[in-house]
């Protein structure tokens, strides 16, 4: 009845329905429900007679006989006002009176109705504390477990309190399109991996697969948005083929193909998010869960006729959706790369190896939480264990030649020895004679010398080696430093011989030179003193 009389005084001081609904927070039907016997009656507004509350409530009871002025303002009020400060920190979050009234109703007991609440903020709290409804066209009915819409949305910021990090939290929401039961997860990272995880998570909250999915034009959904043939992205084709699922993607920038999904946001977001803080992802994550079956699930939902969403879903959606597949599905997402010179390709942080012939060529790679998979035309060329960083090769991804190079087996060593000459051969077949793994490495390092001197030198050198009697690594690469592998064709690389370490003539050489040495005579040169009568000429010639 008050909300009656103030319908009615606003309107006859000559203001609009639009301005009388703005003013009060009621919505437009309703000022026009309650307004249309007045117009009936003949009255318009500023005219005669000079209508009192009296007048309007005597009128209103007649009108409208199940409006009576009950006086539970007096009783409901003060149960109200003992939560003040509460609503006004819900108000400042910018929760809903609804929302407000609920909470109190599950956390605090309150027995008063929500129109109770919303008079009470309206006459206690000041303006700019109310909200104003959001109007949205219902849509038409669709069959039971026909279809799901997906969408994210941005809830707030939210601090990491192990961290201190500050992030920005989006909410995944999957809502069943004819019970209205919906499904959320808040995120902290939009990428492939989480949306496909959403998916999965939400699968297995409904206890089942719709047949149709219709997702927002996201890269992590569709790559290509296209009327009629968008182009799905391919680690959410793999998704959609395991579960038996048709990805319908609205229209890019068409959010009425999605208002099932579109329109709860908001409430998401108050009902939810406002107002509350979490400890972590995963307690956040657990009681968005919770949220969904006790709070979303069962509340009165006008487009049901006032029946809870979980109630609908149980009789009537739930067994229509699609039993679950048998093999739970192994979160993969998919990649595209170019081969680099090198054969390898870039995944995430690290490198993978393929075969050397598609090199410069376009590959796709598809990585699980264990294993990178590289495909080519359809096929797979290449599998390797994930790494988080770093460079996995596969050495038969190398050309022949080059898996010769990386291998340097002892069979290589003897081949590229025949290549160089047969003084080289008879060195590398002495170092293998005896033991080839242990002389394996030495045998490396002499073939590696025709790198970086002629192959010419490094044979010219090996016989020198041989020739001195000591055809070890240390000796041939001692020789090609000191230009000694042809002492004849140069006369002043012969008189540097001398200087060259000991080692480098072989041990017979060393020690024949050594008791040269010590066997030649020792000369003794005489000295003169230079007498007082010689003159400067004679002691310059005698110095």
């Amino acid at each position: 009845m008050i909300d009656l009389i103030e319908i009615y005084v606003h309107w006859y001081a000559g203001r609009s329905q639009v301005q009388i609904a703005e003013s009060l927070g009621a919505d437009r039907k309703t000022v026009r429900k309650y307004l249309a016997p007045v117009m009936a009656a003949g009255l318009v507004p500023g005219g005669l007679p000079v209508m009192s509350e009296a007048d309007w409530r005597s009128r209103a009871a007649g009108w409208f006989p199940g409006v009576v002025d009950t006086g539970l303002r007096q009783v409901t009020w003060p149960a109200i006002e003992a939560h003040r400060d509460y609503i006004a920190a819900q108000l400042k979050a910018g929760v809903t009176v609804s929302t407000i009234h609920q909470r109190l109703v599950d956390e605090q007991g309150l027995v008063t109705s929500v129109a109770s609440v919303r008079r009470w903020v309206a006459g206690n709290l000041p303006e700019e504390a109310r909200r104003a409804a959001v109007r949205v066209l219902r849509p038409g009915p669709v069959p039971p477990g026909s279809e799901a819409q997906i969408d994210y949305g941005r809830l707030g910021t939210w601090t990491d309190p192990a961290t201190g990090t500050r992030h920005t939290v989006q909410a995944f929401v999957m809502v069943l399109a004819c019970s209205r039961y919906m499904f959320v997860r808040p995120v902290l990272r939009m990428d492939q991996e989480a949306w496909t995880r959403c998916h999965v998570e939400a699968f297995a909250f409904f206890g089942g697969v719709p047949a149709r999915l219709v997702p927002d034009n996201l890269k992590t959904g569709v790559d290509k948005p296209d009327l009629y043939d968008p182009q799905i992205n391919r680690s959410y084709a793999e998704l959609a083929a395991h579960y038996g699922a048709l990805v319908d993607p609205a229209r890019a920038f068409k959010p009425k193909d999605k208002p099932r999904v579109e329109r709860p946001m908001p409430y998401v977001r108050d009902s939810f998010w406002r107002g509350r803080t979490f400890t972590s992802l995963e307690a956040m994550q657990a009681a968005a869960v919770r949220w969904c079956k006790d709070v979303a699930g069962a509340r009165a939902c006008r487009p049901l006729d006032g029946a809870a969403p979980a109630a609908v879903f149980a009789a009537v959606e739930g067994p229509a959706l699609r039993a679950l597949p048998a093999t739970p599905f192994v979160l993969a997402t998919w990649s595209a790369a170019k081969v680099g010179p090198d054969i390898h390709v870039k995944v995430g942080p690290a490198l993978y190896s393929v075969p050397w012939a598609l090199i410069g060529q376009q590959v796709h790679a598809r990585s699980t939480a264990t294993m990178v998979q590289v495909t080519h035309d359809g096929k797979v060329v290449a599998t390797h264990v994930r790494r988080q960083r770093g460079r996995s090769t596969t050495v038969s991804h190398y050309p022949p030649e080059k898996i010769a190079f990386h291998m340097r087996s002892p069979t290589w060593c003897r081949q590229v020895a025949e290549q160089v000459g047969p003084a080289c051969s008879a060195v590398i077949a002495t170092l293998l004679e005896v033991n080839a793994l242990f002389r394996l490495r030495a045998a490396q390092g002499v073939l590696g010398l025709r790198d970086k001197h002629t192959p010419t030198r490094l044979e010219a050198a090996c016989a020198r080696a041989i020739a001195v009697g000591d055809p070890s690594y240390r000796t041939i690469k001692g020789i090609l430093i000191a230009g000694t592998e042809t002492p004849a064709a140069d006369p002043a690389r012969t008189s540097r011989a001398a200087d060259v370490p000991a080692f480098l003539h072989g041990p017979t050489a060393l020690f024949e030179r050594r008791e040269h040495d010590d066997l030649a005579p020792v000369l003794e040169l005489p000295t003169a003193t230079p007498s007082a009568a010689t003159g400067p000429e004679n002691q310059a010639a005698h110095a």
